[in-house]
C-alpha cells in the first residue's frame, strides 16, 4: 500500500470524509495548509452531500487544481492544462469504477435515510476502494 493510500485511509478512518481524505493526502506535498483544506473539503463528501460526483474524485479534482489550477488571470495555459488533466482523471476513474457518481457506486441516495439504514456499512465497504482507486490514480499521474 503506497504512503498516500494509507495516509488517505487514515484521515478516513478518524472520520473525515472521501474529499478530505483524499485531498489531505496530498495538500502538504502541494504546500497547501492541511487544516485549510480539510475545511473546504468538508461539505464535498457524499457527492455534495446529495450523492452527485463521488467525494473521492471531488478530492482528487481538488490536487489537480492545487498542482496545476491557474491563479493568473493571464495564464490560460494553466487553466487548460488543469482542464486536461481533470478530465484525463476523470475518464480513468469511470472506466475503473463504472461511474464518478456517489449514488451509483454506493446504490442508493445518500439523502435517503430509509435506503441508507437498510444497507449498513455500505459506505465502510464502498468508500475506502473508492479512496484508494483515487490516490493510485493521481500517483499514476505523476502526483507523488
Amino acid at each position: 500500500m503506497s504512503e498516500k493510500v494509507q495516509k488517505a485511509f487514515e484521515l478516513f478512518h478518524d472520520g473525515f470524509n472521501c474529499c478530505q481524505a483524499v485531498a489531505g493526502a496530498f495538500c502538504e506535498q502541494l504546500g497547501a495548509d492541511r487544516q485549510w483544506v480539510l475545511k473546504i473539503a468538508g461539505g464535498v463528501g457524499g457527492g455534495m452531500r446529495c450523492g452527485e460526483v463521488c467525494g473521492a474524485v471531488s478530492g482528487a479534482v481538488m490536487v489537480i487544481g492545487l498542482k496545476y489550477g491557474q491563479y493568473i488571470k493571464e495564464d490560460k495555459d494553466s487553466k487548460q492544462r488543469c482542464y486536461d488533466i481533470t478530465s484525463q482523471f476523470m475518464e480513468e476513474f469511470a472506466k475503473r469504477k463504472g461511474t464518478v457518481l456517489c449514488r451509483d457506486l454506493l446504490g442508493y441516495d445518500i439523502r435517503d435515510y430509509e435506503k441508507r439504514k437498510s444497507i449498513p456499512g455500505r459506505q465502510k465497504e464502498v468508500c475506502p476502494k473508492a479512496i484508494e482507486t483515487a490516490v493510485l490514480i493521481l500517483e499514476e499521474m505523476g502526483f507523488r
